[in-house]
């Protein structure tokens, strides 16, 4: 039998439902780079788990976005998807008017592209620091909506 959450969208032309299998894929796969990104960073593969840790906030926050809201921005910017949520929840705020929050979260939003396509490499303080920042502050925030 397959389990369906019914998520209606906002606008009339896109209503439609969606499945609990996809909503739930995008929250898996985030685990999963989340999973990646703490071997790359016990394997010393400072640049993949940078990337790796990008992914995951993506992929969580749309998620959020996606159950809460039945869609969601298509855009790479953590930032932006981030004062998306915090529409729905104010308790993100903190992650944009906290400077050390905000100052981290668009660290690893530079990640998205530093690691992919420019010659910048990532050392072992910055990268754990990034994880950290997500283990035990966004995770947190984002598993309360």
């Amino acid at each position: 039998m397959i389990r369906r959450i019914y998520i209606y969208l906002r606008e009339p032309f896109l209503r439609g439902i969606l499945s609990f299998e996809e909503a739930e894929l995008l929250k898996e796969r985030a685990e999963l780079f989340l999973e990646n990104a703490r071997q790359l960073i016990e394997r010393g593969i400072y640049d993949l788990a940078a990337f790796n840790i990008e992914q995951y906030c993506q992929l969580i926050l749309k998620h959020k976005l996606l159950v809460r809201t039945g869609t969601y921005p298509r855009t790479h910017s953590l930032t932006k998807l981030v004062n998306e949520l915090s529409r729905l929840a104010s308790s993100m705020d903190i992650l944009i008017n906290k400077e050390e929050y905000f100052l981290m979260l668009t660290r690893i939003e530079d990640a998205y592209i530093g690691s992919r396509y420019l010659p910048r490499r990532y050392n072992k303080i910055e990268v754990e620091a990034m994880y950290k920042f997500v283990i035990e502050v966004m995770r947190p925030l984002v598993e309360r909506i």
